[in-house]
């Protein structure tokens, strides 16, 4: 069995090669996930989300360092490179994980970042203007809840 620590880089590697199947394989089948955008998923939820960003994302570029695990958590910090399809703006958002354990799987997976740094580059005036604000978050989150519903509906 892996260690955590090797979960985490196991994780990241299959992120960086877009292996979509792999990083799914990580996760415990009562899995959670949350960032910025995407908020309470469940397992299949968030399997399918690392397939629609990494397929969606074609100059999607992942770093990753300072992974530390023990035997029930774990981190990491990574950073993601990519343009943003809805406005065609390049995007490097640097975001902080934090990953609960059982069994040698992910059971809960939770990224942070600066909402208002991603909108500002992801979305330019409109997110310098209003990414500090709960209405842009509660659009973004809207539409990308949406935006899963559909994948998963069209790939199921």
């Amino acid at each position: 069995m892996k260690t955590n620590e090797e979960l985490i880089h196991h994780f990241y590697t299959s992120f960086k090669n877009k292996d979509f199947k792999a990083m799914q394989e990580c996760y415990a089948d009562h899995a959670t996930f949350n960032d910025a955008a995407f908020r309470n998923l469940n397992t299949a939820q968030v399997r399918c989300m690392w397939e629609m960003l990494i397929k969606s994302g074609k100059d999607m570029r992942v770093e990753y360092n300072h992974v530390k695990a023990d035997e029930q958590t774990g981190s990491a910090e990574w950073v993601a490179h990519y343009t943003f399809s809805a406005t065609g703006k390049k995007v490097v958002n640097s975001i902080k994980a934090s990953f609960r354990f059982e069994n040698g799987k992910i059971v809960q997976h939770e990224d942070n970042f600066s909402f208002y740094n991603w909108s500002r580059q992801a979305l330019g005036l409109p997110g310098l203007l209003l990414g500090w604000t709960d209405f842009l978050k509660n659009k973004i989150r809207k539409r990308a809840a949406e935006n899963l519903r559909l994948y998963m509906a069209a790939h199921s």
